[in-house]
């Protein structure tokens, strides 16, 4: 996982800081900007889909209740002629015994139809199928009830009807147009036995009509209880079963809706059913009213690109004047790290995050060339010292056979002292040169310091007395050669004031903390501080200190060891001196 996070950041971390900024900014505006469209539009699509399903079904609501008072217009015709008593007793009446009676009895029905038809202009025709024989047939409100009228679907439709209306649909043959037609059993007073079947033949059209307005932008039919499509406005669609053109099953509540597929386009069916068993349907294709709101989700887009490619500029302009003072940063800190501290000069960058940055880069500067300007110095000194010290230095080889002969001619002339003084000598010249090197062990020190003191023994005599207290655990520790013997050297040779007493030095070293202080005291005359004229002796805790020697060995400390080590005096007049010297304790 480690590995594929770091393999997919990686091209990303390796973009610069201005790009890096640019994709982030623009991801942080674009992600909203494109939940917010998204969002906008699966709200229009929302609101409008409800809106449109609640317009659906009042229409669909309205559609019924219209079919179902004009359904039941014409129920109640039916029922007025079921129970006209005269029409049937003209319809039942024999009329072989006296043939003239039947023009009473197409004198009333001519009557009676023509006030209907005048009265209803929505109904086609009347028609009652007769099979008495003795009345004659007119073929226009009376017909005879023949085997090929036993055979349509008028008469199959009213089978176990027992005198209950049915509706059936008529297409369209020769000039007649689509209808329906009303059927009823005419069986008042004999269920079992019908004296005539009414028919009613109503125009498709009338019953359109009060859909009409419904199905501009939508698809609107009338389906009858097996499915069959009943009304429409495209005709051919008539008499053919709704499942050829919807493919999903209405389910089974009175009302509701589903989505379907009508012709190729996504359909919203929205269905009511009259108590007849008729259904409304109304199909509503998605395209007709989310195109509204596509149309809006297009604006919308279109303010959201403007708008993106404005923030996108107004990003990459504030990421280029952020990275740009970014970049002159960089610049500086490469010519910093060149040390080319010269051309340096940071200009103002405001008082944001970088300007402060630019300050303290500033201040930095100025310091980090200071600093380097001081380790240059101490480097030049601690050349110089080396070079004072190498300066100072004969080659070991020609001075142990000079020291060797001098020597070999104090012992021939029988001179021990003088050959005393000499092997002292050739032994403190053999520590002190130590092959070069520069760090010698105390215990060494101490050796070249009592070397130095008996040499000068032969010269001061008893003037000179010497004591030592050393640590044992300091002696293995390294310390800068030759720190002792220029103080020993000192007293010997200015802090003597009475050439009958001498003078008394003591030689301490011992850890302190961590730290090796060593100390060179003297009861001799001691130093004073001079305001002016003759030499400047230093007063105690003064950290400048003069005489080579005693400079010599403090830079030497301060070089190897650090400025918070070197050499520290303390001394009063006819008192005497003590020499403080600290070093770090550690074994060589």
């Amino acid at each position: 996982m480690k590995r594929l996070t770091a393999g997919l950041t990686r091209p990303f971390n390796n973009l610069r800081l201005r790009e890096k900024l640019f994709v982030m900014f623009l991801l942080g505006g674009i992600l909203p900007l494109l939940f917010f469209v998204l969002y906008s539009y699966q709200t229009i699509k929302s609101e409008l889909s409800d809106q449109m399903y609640a317009n659906s079904v009042s229409s669909v609501a309205q559609i019924n209740t219209n079919l179902e008072n004009k359904l039941e217009n014409y129920t109640q015709l039916s029922a007025t002629l079921y129970l006209n008593n005269t029409l049937r007793a003209y319809l039942t009446n024999d009329y072989k015994l006296d043939p003239t009676l039947y023009v009473d009895a197409y004198q009333y029905i001519n009557s009676t139809f023509s006030n209907v038809l005048t009265t209803n202009p929505d109904i086609h025709s009347i028609s009652i199928y007769i099979d008495n024989e003795s009345m004659p047939a007119d073929n226009v409100y009376i017909k005879r009830m023949d085997s090929a009228f036993i055979q349509s679907s008028i008469y199959r439709s009213l089978r176990n009807t027992y005198g209950n209306v049915r509706f059936i649909s008529k297409s369209a043959s020769g000039a007649e147009p689509p209808m329906f037609t009303l059927t009823r059993m005419l069986n008042i007073g004999n269920l079992d036995n019908a004296y005539g079947i009414l028919t009613v033949d109503i125009l498709e059209t009338d019953i359109y009509r009060l859909m009409e307005k419904e199905a501009s932008d939508k698809t609107v039919l009338i389906v009858n209880e097996q499915g069959v499509i009943m009304s429409a406005k495209d005709k051919s669609m008539l008499n053919r079963p709704l499942s050829e053109y919807v493919r999903e099953e209405f389910p089974s509540d009175r009302e509701g809706r589903f989505d379907s597929s009508y012709r190729g386009q996504k359909m919203l069916a929205v269905y009511n059913t009259t108590k007849h068993g008729w259904r409304s349907v109304s199909l509503v294709p998605y395209n007709s009213f989310l195109a509204k709101a596509n149309n809006a989700a297009k604006r919308i887009l279109i303010y959201a690109l403007v708008s993106f490619f404005v923030m996108a500029l107004l990003i990459y302009i504030t990421a280029r004047l952020f990275t740009k003072r970014v970049d002159y940063l960089v610049g500086i800190i490469r010519r910093i790290e060149r040390e080319d501290f010269e051309l340096v000069d940071i200009r103002p960058l405001g008082r944001d995050e970088i300007g402060q940055l630019g300050n303290v880069l500033r201040k930095m500067s100025q310091r980090l060339s200071s600093l380097i300007s001081d380790v240059y110095k101490k480097e030049i000194d601690k050349k110089e010292v080396e070079m004072n010290v190498l300066q100072a230095q004969i080659n070991p080889h020609f001075l142990y056979n000079t020291l060797a002969s001098i020597s070999s001619l104090a012992i021939r002339n029988s001179d021990p002292r003088m050959n005393k003084m000499v092997t002292d000598l050739a032994k403190f010249y053999r520590i002190s040169l130590n092959k070069g090197k520069n760090q010698i062990s105390i215990h060494e020190e101490i050796q070249l310091t009592r070397y130095y003191v008996a040499i000068q023994e032969v010269r001061f005599a008893d003037l000179i007395r010497v004591h030592y207290e050393i640590e044992d655990a300091v002696m293995p520790c390294p310390i800068v050669k030759l720190t002792l013997q220029p103080f020993v050297e000192n007293a010997m040779n200015h802090a003597i004031w009475d050439d009958k007493l001498g003078i008394n030095i003591m030689i301490k070293a011992y850890f302190e903390g961590t730290d090796i202080v060593l100390k060179v005291i003297d009861d001799g005359m001691g130093m004073r501080r001079q305001d002016g004229g003759g030499r400047e002796l230093p007063a105690s805790g003064d950290t400048l200190l003069s005489g080579y020697g005693i400079r010599n060995v403090d830079n030497r400390i301060k070089l190897l060891y650090g400025d918070s080590y070197g050499i520290s005096i303390f001394s009063r007049l006819g008192i005497g001196t003590t020499v403080t010297i600290r070093i770090p304790g550690r074994l060589a």
